[in-house]
């Protein structure tokens, strides 16, 4: 079907669409991002469904899940939790996993709890959903650096500040980069007692929430303008995503140990400690890096839509 539009415009649409039904930008922000006008968004997501490039189907949210929830944790021996689609009448996968985690999150917290948080977008759709309840002396701290020299956001600080101030706990930041150009500038910078103590605390949290990222073209790291085309290109072939700002291969190997040893944040053997170690994904592009962690062992529990549910099937 999609043979008789132009081909330009339709490549154009496909973007438009995923940014849209992947990603859950709005139209406002696709627009800025692909320096295009909203109501010219709008027609490119039209012609999206009207070319085929995207199929709307429409199913029961309830059927299925937990099933697939209970294969999955018996397959590969984790808590494996598949939220279902339109979870709480959201009308996105990432917005269902959001508030599903919220839930989760809220009803494991108790007092003098110390929660790690990574960040991103799907770590903030988590934090901006979670219902206000006080918890005597918690501490929440983010996991690892998020400053960036571009104007991206990672909604680092928002997801530690909603997160604090729903609980009524403190909040402790990471105010550095999430690399740095040498090991040695990071060495130092670590050795300050603030941050040093944040690091200490992101290790010493018994719960820890984070998301992983892709290695696509458009993924959030590769945006932050701390990689040479050469340096992404690198991690394309080799990693199929990043957990906590590391890159792993298929087996949840780091594949860069130079750049390993210039990020900033939790080690990935510090996860493995955790009481709870929670992975929180939506989207079936995240899937390959999702199953890297399960194989790693890097989380012991799992928070995930369903298309990455179903594609995990595959991969027994």
């Amino acid at each position: 079907m999609a043979e008789k539009y132009d081909r330009k415009k339709l490549a154009l649409s496909a973007t438009a669409a995923r940014l849209y039904y992947e990603d859950d930008l709005g139209q406002s922000e696709i627009a800025q991002h692909l320096g295009i006008s909203r109501p010219t968004v709008s027609r490119l997501l039209k012609l999206a469904r009207e070319s085929g490039i995207v199929r709307i189907e429409i199913c029961n949210p309830f059927i299925g899940t937990e099933d697939l929830s209970e294969q999955l944790s018996t397959e590969f021996k984790k808590k494996i939790m598949v939220v279902p689609n339109n979870f709480n009448g959201e009308l996105t996968a990432v917005k269902g996993v959001g508030a599903y985690a919220a839930q989760y999150l809220s009803d494991l917290i108790k007092p003098h709890d110390i929660v790690g948080l990574g960040w991103g977008r799907t770590i903030h759709m988590v934090t901006s959903n979670f219902k206000k309840r006080t918890v005597p002396d918690v501490k929440i701290v983010q996991l690892k650096g998020g400053d960036n020299i571009n104007s991206k956001e990672t909604y680092a600080n928002e997801s530690v500040t909603d997160l604090a101030n729903a609980l009524g706990a403190s909040a402790h930041f990471l105010p550095l980069p999430p690399f740095f150009d040498d090991k040695l500038t990071k060495e130092i910078v670590e050795q300050d007692r603030f941050i040093r103590d944040t690091l200490k605390l992101g290790r010493k949290a018994n719960i820890a929430m984070y998301s992983v990222g892709t290695v696509r073209k458009d993924a959030l790291l590769f945006q932050l303008g701390y990689f040479s085309k050469t340096q992404k290109a690198a991690l394309q072939q080799d990693a199929v995503g990043d957990i906590v700002s590391r890159f792993i291969d298929h087996n949840g190997k780091i594949v860069d140990p130079k750049l390993n040893e210039k990020t900033v944040g939790i080690g990935l053997n510090d996860l493995k400690k955790k009481q709870h170690s929670i992975l929180v994904a939506s989207g079936i592009l995240k899937a390959p890096v999702v199953y890297a962690v399960i194989k790693a062992g890097y989380a012991n529990e799992f928070i995930l839509d369903q298309a990455i549910a179903q594609e995990l099937l595959t991969y027994k």
